[in-house]
């Protein structure tokens, strides 16, 4: 571990960054450029003391957990991402598969979003990050353990809690589609990946992906208008808008409703039941 260049190369891209780049308010005039170092402990989910002892080359080898959440507080790019890794003792994360590292250009414009549900998820249906309002709307699915992080697991071996939020008659539509997705991601990913194991599971324990797994539909399907249920507002019919990394390895789903209707003013009720209940 490199300390004198892990504390460097983290408080060169602090002093980067302006409150506006990572959705945090600007504020009083500030003495010093970038973002101060509890914001930056803020993003990264840990304590100020802990991220101050890094700048100061004083703290212990982070874990690749607390440099994952770095990466994405920090708002750096993959070539960063490793960079990171290696001044801080540790191998680089594998590029080939999924990743936990949400793409930089994807971030920015989530970060610009707190007035309509929106997500980024991985190729495997992993919630990645999520605002308040998708996290009230569809429940809070980022950091599940092993396999229920992934969509498609929690669509066919956990139904009760992911069909929920989806009509009844459109349930088979969405089986169809998760199954689509997951074989286009087992294709680009392979046998011996997340993919190929996630797709070993759900054979195991689910009849019904085994029979639309046969089917050897191939898409990344995202339907451009769905009705969603939450169980204390009710249905809400929302416009489904997509942004693609230029791979197709993670997509920025963000749900609308049609101005001025009953369905908008139901996503607006979202932010308070959600800031009661979740």
């Amino acid at each position: 571990m490199d300390r004198e260049a892990l504390a460097e190369f983290l408080r060169t891209h602090r002093e980067q960054l302006h409150p506006s780049d990572v959705g945090l308010p600007t504020g009083v005039r500030r003495r010093a450029p970038g973002l101060r170092r509890e914001e930056v402990a803020q993003l990264a989910l840990m304590s100020t003391d802990y991220y101050t002892r890094l700048e100061q080359q004083r703290g212990p080898q982070p874990s690749t957990q607390i440099l994952t959440s770095l990466a994405r507080g920090l708002r750096l790019s993959s070539d960063e991402r490793d960079y990171l890794y290696r001044v801080a003792g540790h191998a680089v994360p594998d590029r080939i598969g999924p990743s936990d590292h949400v793409a930089p250009a994807l971030r920015r414009v989530f970060d610009r979003l707190d007035d309509a549900p929106a997500l980024i998820i991985s190729g495997l249906g992993e919630t990645l990050v999520q605002n308040d309002l998708a996290a009230a709307l569809l429940g809070d699915n980022v950091g599940l353990p092993g396999f229920e992080r992934y969509e498609p697991y929690r669509w066919f071996l956990q139904p009760e809690r992911a069909r929920a939020h989806y009509p009844e008659d459109d349930h088979a539509r969405n089986s169809r589609a998760q199954v689509a997705g997951l074989r286009a991601a087992y294709g680009a990913m392979g046998q011996r990946s997340a993919a190929g194991a996630l797709v070993a599971e759900l054979s195991r324990h689910s009849e019904e992906f085994r029979e639309l797994w046969d089917r050897q539909e191939v898409a990344q399907r995202f339907a451009d208008h769905k009705t969603l249920i939450h169980p204390e507002v009710g249905s809400i019919a929302v416009d489904c808008q997509v942004l693609f990394t230029e791979d197709r390895g993670q997509a920025l789903l963000v749900l609308t409703a049609a101005p001025r209707s009953e369905d908008e003013e139901k996503i607006r009720l979202l932010r308070v039941v959600g800031a009661q209940r979740f």
